[in-house]
């Protein structure tokens, strides 16, 4: 419908209009869910610090480890795919804002049509020019109910997630390079370990062949030294295989393959102390009586915040559809019948049609999309919930450990130095005729048993250090 009034009280009416766009916000007013776990994270039993803080550059110390993670950062395709979601999300929040905003364009045409005489009321053929141009804005919703603004609001905090996401996949990035790195150290211990038993057990049955054949030893002896070599064989195949597999594993989760200088050094001395590397990360454990509202800063639970937030706002547009829309379009510019008077004066046009649509029967469209979007507020909410309960439990299962950690490498390194005497005095007695090969071969297994335990116990520490910094949130406050 268009009514015929000057341009200036158009433009009145226009702005009056848009004045009041947006007074109505039909959104539920947004309330952060009661935590349901409990008030403070559980004690750990060890020396006090707080993670959230420190970058991972402070935290791993191990400077080949940090080389490592920072190759993956720079080369990961899940980070990569990650970072190219936050650049589509802003795209995609510049489109829902833009609709807060009317869309002017500008426009320039011209016509030319010949009519027949047979056609004409003159009888004579006549040809008719005309020609406009015009600037004007075309279908610009007055948010009156908030539903524009809305969209754009789910929108931000959609972008908001995939940001937080992007952070959440740098900690399990960093976090899953450190484990393959440290799985690597162990397994080329363990390795070299098989290989150095493989060697001992060699020049064991060596001297049990000799003394077969001199008759001072049995044939059960001599099979049962086989049988030793044989395993240990097995063992050191089985580890070398394990190895090349952890290297295949930590070059996809870098994205190339990292130069040497970059993997862990082989230790001289198996058994010993120092691999996985006692310095690859600092024990950094939540002082006590720390709330457990620290956990909300995780980027993945803040990433479920913002997810129930665009739910809350997807609701507020899904009111906002029950009631009338306004849309305005308009034009103002020239017109003529002949180009060179396009500009003159009194060749001004213009036009005004503004439009209201009622929603009055749509099958029940209207109310299906507000129970949608109240149903999905409810799944944020619990995903929200059950991201803080699993950040909960986490940081309990790493501190848990944390606890008894020390005592069980306390007993195992005991329990290394008692068979490695009791494996040294096995061997004594048997060069002496004291005692049978049986027992050196049982004192050797303990001993070879124990040292594997020792590894695996070490990378437990080293992995227990990482679990406690992903699970309090570290990790992403350095690129």
């Amino acid at each position: 419908m268009k009514r015929a009034f000057p341009m200036r009280s158009a433009a009145l009416a226009a702005f009056a209009c848009a004045a009041l766009a947006g007074c109505v916000n039909l959104a539920p007013e947004y309330t952060a869910p009661a935590s349901p776990v409990p008030q403070t994270l559980p004690a750990s039993g060890v020396e006090a610090s707080t993670p959230l803080d420190v970058g991972w550059r402070s935290f791993f110390v191990e400077p080949r480890l940090q080389g490592t993670i920072e190759l993956a950062l720079a080369n990961n395709r899940d980070l990569r795919v990650a970072a190219l979601n936050i650049e589509r999300a802003r795209a995609q929040y510049g489109i829902a804002r833009a609709g807060l905003f009317p869309t002017v364009e500008a426009g320039a045409g011209g016509s030319r049509s010949r009519t027949p005489g047979s056609l004409s009321n003159s009888g004579e053929a006549r040809i008719a020019s005309q020609y406009s141009a015009d600037l004007g804005l075309t279908s610009y919703e007055l948010d009156l109910f908030g539903r524009v603004r809305n969209l754009s609001e789910a929108a931000l905090q959609s972008y908001f997630q995939t940001e937080a996401t992007q952070r959440s996949t740098q900690i399990s990035l960093v976090a899953a390079v450190a484990t393959a790195w440290l799985q690597l150290a162990a397994d080329e211990q363990r390795l070299q370990l098989a290989r150095d038993t493989l060697d001992s057990q060699r020049k064991s049955f060596d001297l049990v062949e000799r003394s077969h054949r001199l008759g001072a030893q049995s044939g059960l002896a001599l099979a049962q030294a086989q049988s030793t070599v044989d395993a240990a064989r097995a063992d050191a195949a089985a580890f070398d295989s394990q190895v090349e597999q952890d290297r295949n594993a930590l070059a996809l989760l870098v994205g190339a393959t990292p130069p040497a200088e970059l993997l862990p050094a082989v230790p001289a001395s198996p058994g010993s102390d120092t691999a996985p590397p006692p310095a690859a990360a600092q024990l950094l454990v939540p002082p006590p009586d720390l709330p457990s509202s620290v956990l909300q800063q995780r980027p993945d639970v803040l990433a479920a915040e913002h997810a129930l937030r665009a739910s809350n706002a997807d609701i507020g547009a899904a009111r906002a559809a029950f009631f009338p829309r306004i849309a305005l379009t308009a034009s103002a510019g020239t017109a003529s019948s002949t180009l060179s008077g396009l500009f003159t004066s009194g060749s001004k046009a213009w036009s005004f049609a503004p439009s209201v649509s009622v929603p009055i029967f749509d099958g029940g469209a209207n109310r299906a999309n507000l129970q949608v979007a109240q149903a999905q507020q409810k799944i944020q909410i619990a995903t929200y919930e059950k991201a803080l309960q699993t950040a909960f439990r986490e940081v309990a299962d790493a501190l848990a450990e944390r606890r008894t950690l020390a005592e069980r490498l306390a007993a195992q390194r005991s329990l290394l130095d008692a068979t490695s005497r009791s494996f040294a005095l096995s061997q004594s007695l048997f060069r002496s005729g004291a005692s049978n090969y049986l027992d050196v071969l049982d004192a050797q297994r303990a001993f070879y048993a124990a040292q594997q335990t020792l590894i695996g116990l070490q990378l437990t520490e080293q992995t227990n250090r990482l679990s406690i910094y992903k699970a309090l949130g570290g990790g992403w406050k350095e690129s």
